[in-house]
């Protein structure tokens, strides 16, 4: 017996397909955490200097390399990106028309 794949057409972001309400803060939780999550591996630090620089205790730490982005505000995580001394830009524009 043959059996046909289906797929269904991703929107964009994962966590509205999935049926989340906040999906849009989990999606942007998700990309700031990445961006934290990949300057602190770059940097190789160990789980005690990442505590001292981010200013969180060690448990925080701890979720934050496991990807638990969710247990972070935006706020947070920009604040983070901010004592990793990374430049953030934001782009503002309209999801219908491109314009405000």
């Amino acid at each position: 017996m043959i059996q046909d794949n289906v797929f269904e057409e991703s929107s964009g972001n994962i966590f509205t397909d999935l049926g989340f309400y906040n999906a849009d803060e989990l999606l942007t939780r998700g990309k700031i955490g990445i961006q934290v999550f990949r300057i602190l591996k770059q940097r190789n630090l160990k789980q005690n200097e990442i505590s001292q620089l981010l200013g969180i205790y060690q448990p925080e730490v701890s979720h934050l390399m496991n990807g638990e982005f969710q247990r972070f505000s935006e706020g947070k995580l920009l604040i983070f990106l901010k004592r990793l001394d990374t430049e953030i830009t934001l782009h503002l524009r309209s999801r219908h028309d491109g314009s405000f």
